[in-house]
């Protein structure tokens, strides 16, 4: 890739080239008398003088005028109108002994042309200097384009977002890239960077699709149906079962499918479940205000005997009230309550959330458990339509959406003992609300240390940090599935971060949402309708929602869900905000932390303490979910 000249300069390549910097002589013939060969060429000066010596020589410098001026015509830039003008020319030799007599002084035409050498000179210097530069700076961007490129997206991603203007910009130079270079004779410098280009587009759709893209679960299946030839129910029952499903609506959902189990196993009779409104919420709906009770009734009709309320002839028995223990096998309803709700015809359950052991149930139940909660118990028509009316706002114009879980309500706070970013006056708040409710055994909790345990929700800007970390821009349409967050201006920053937020209260009219007013229940359930059918759904606290709607996703062929890994998390963002790492290397380190906790197909696992454990509710795998063999 050598520097060219045009040969018509009369300067000779070697001479001009940019790597030549120093003068340059040429040693001409000596001039000896009586040499007649010399003489030929070199007649007038033969005649004119006897003071030569033989073995004087004379060194003519390329630089001057007249050693141009005999080669060939200068021309290309202008210095030939000038020799035509100008007829008189200077000499400039240097003799060994002494300098030639009888010069004339400069010519102002040869100034003019000693000039525009030297500035040609310089010009091929910078020119050289260009040179290199370009060929040092593509080397170093073909070498690192993946590198160095990927991490300017990153940074872009996290910061900028991948503004539309952008995105646009870089595609139509995706598309025009490979016509422009190849028809219009694009230059190297030209090529490579659309080829760059055309690589940075490539990586910003791999990385769309990626952070919206599903877990590979080609080999999963449902198995929660009942086989073909099975046992026909008996129609002779060995009691009544009342029950009062306590807590907010998923630890309701949990404990009445727990329920319909137990009755299952011995082979009782269910009464239509009443529903707890001393909770936190102070909701007073019923069950049949939450689901489609004719439908509960009826798709588990082969399964268990269910009634709406008590026959007469059992109504004015004084019912057995227990409260069964938690986490029990199947062993312990068959011994110990069984017995007592044949000798009483009616049992009372005070509690029913967590009745149930995750593991170590006969497959026959938990895949009854999984009918109940994915199949029976479907929320009621004025639920279920403004549910689906909200999906699809959310879903306008084509767009994917986010899920969010954001468990910042102030009973969270306080029941975990978590103020990380709160003021003073805010964590006295919450401490006084924990001494009050007297149920919560936990009272004096060090908050700090629980966050760095992975213990404590995510704030809403830790939040924002784990979404911004992920990849996903600032125009995300983000559906909040929660309450309203506590702490004075504690949305702010995830606000800023992600404008594109959305509620049920911002998505419905006052009209639409007037049935759900003051009942958080319905409300929680609209939210599940809508976090149940996004494209990504994330929790910051493995609450009773996140457990029942990570559940769900998976049984629905394991829709995205982000699990945040929030112990080494919080560790993250506790060094990023110490300046001990910049935001790639955060932004790195949380994918790499995330990479296998989207949701993708795992076996639960039996813990050493049952309340440790994962729950099946939120993993019914194995149970309600089986592998398949693929076919060869």
């Amino acid at each position: 890739m050598g520097f060219h000249h045009n040969a018509s300069d009369g300067v000779s390549q070697r001479v001009n080239s940019p790597r030549f910097s120093g003068p340059m002589t040429r040693r001409a013939h000596s001039f000896k008398r009586g040499n007649s060969s010399g003489n030929a060429h070199n007649n007038g000066s033969s005649k004119g003088g006897g003071g030569f010596d033989p073995h004087y020589e004379i060194d003519v410098h390329l630089n001057s005028p007249r050693s141009e001026i005999c080669g060939s015509p200068v021309s290309g830039d202008g210095f030939d109108v000038v020799l035509e003008r100008k007829q008189t020319h200077h000499v400039n030799q240097r003799v060994h002994g002494g300098v030639l007599k009888n010069q004339p002084k400069k010519h102002v035409g040869s100034a003019v042309l000693d000039l525009g050498l030297r500035e040609r000179k310089k010009l091929g210097h910078w020119m050289f200097f260009v040179f290199c530069g370009v060929c040092l700076f593509l080397g170093v961007l073909k070498i690192c384009a993946t590198g160095w490129f990927g991490s300017a997206i990153d940074r872009i991603g996290s910061h900028q977002d991948f503004s539309d203007p952008l995105n646009t910009h870089l595609n139509e130079m995706d598309k025009s890239s490979h016509d422009y270079v190849y028809r219009e004779g694009g230059s190297d410098v030209e090529r490579t960077l659309m080829m760059v280009a055309s690589g940075v587009v490539n990586r910003q759709k791999s990385m769309a699709e990626d952070i919206w893209s599903k877990p590979n679960s080609e080999n999963f299946t449902q198995c929660v149906n009942q086989p073909r030839i099975h046992k026909k129910l008996d129609a002779k029952t060995n009691g009544y079962i009342l029950i009062n499903a306590n807590g907010g609506l998923n630890q309701m959902r949990f404990g009445i499918c727990d329920m319909v189990a137990i009755a299952k196993v011995m082979k009782a009779t269910l009464v239509l479940p009443s529903l707890d409104h001393t909770s936190y919420w102070a909701d007073d709906s019923d069950f049949k205000d939450l689901f489609d009770w004719q439908h509960f009734i009826k798709a588990l009709k082969d399964d268990v005997h269910i009634v709406e309320t008590l026959p007469p002839d059992y109504a004015g028995i004084e019912p057995f009230t227990k409260t069964p223990i938690s986490w029990s096998k199947v062993s312990y309803y068959k011994t110990e309550i069984l017995p007592l709700l044949k000798q009483y015809k009616v049992i009372y359950f005070t509690h029913t959330d967590s009745r149930l052991a995750n593991n170590g149930i006969p497959s026959s139940i938990q895949k009854l458990r999984c009918r109940v909660n994915y199949k029976a118990l479907k929320y009621s028509s004025l639920i279920e339509e403004l549910g689906n009316t909200l999906v699809s706002r959310m879903r306008e114009g084509g767009n994917p959406y986010i899920a969010l879980h954001l468990r910042y309500e102030k009973d969270m706070l306080s029941f975990t003992g978590c103020s990380h970013n709160l003021t003073a006056e805010e964590d006295e708040e919450l401490r006084t609300m924990r001494y009050e409710v007297s149920h919560w055994k936990e009272k004096e909790i060090n908050g700090t240390e629980r966050r760095l345990l992975g213990g404590c929700p995510l704030t809403p800007r830790e939040t924002s940090l784990l979404l911004k970390g992920l990849g996903f821009p600032s125009s995300t349409r983000i559906y909040l599935v929660a309450g309203e967050a506590y702490g004075k201006g504690s949305m702010q920053y995830l606000m800023n971060d992600f404008p594109n937020i959305f509620s049920h209260s911002t998505l419905s009219t006052e009209e639409e949402l007037s049935p759900f007013k003051d009942h958080q229940n319905r409300l929680a359930g609209l939210d599940y309708v809508v976090a149940l059918q996004s494209d990504v759904f994330v929790y910051t606290y493995d609450g009773n929602m996140a457990k029942a709607v990570q559940g769900h996703r998976r049984f629905e062929n394991f829709k995205k869900t982000i699990s945040p890994e929030k112990m080494n998390f919080v560790k993250l963002v506790d060094d990023l905000d110490e300046g001990k790492i910049t935001w790639k290397k955060f932004s790195s380190k949380v994918k790499k932390l995330h990479k296998d906790r989207a949701g993708a197909p795992y076996l639960r696992e039996p813990g050493e303490f049952p309340k440790l454990e994962e729950s099946f509710y939120a993993n019914p795998l194995p149970g309600c979910i089986c592998e398949t063999t693929p076919q060869k």
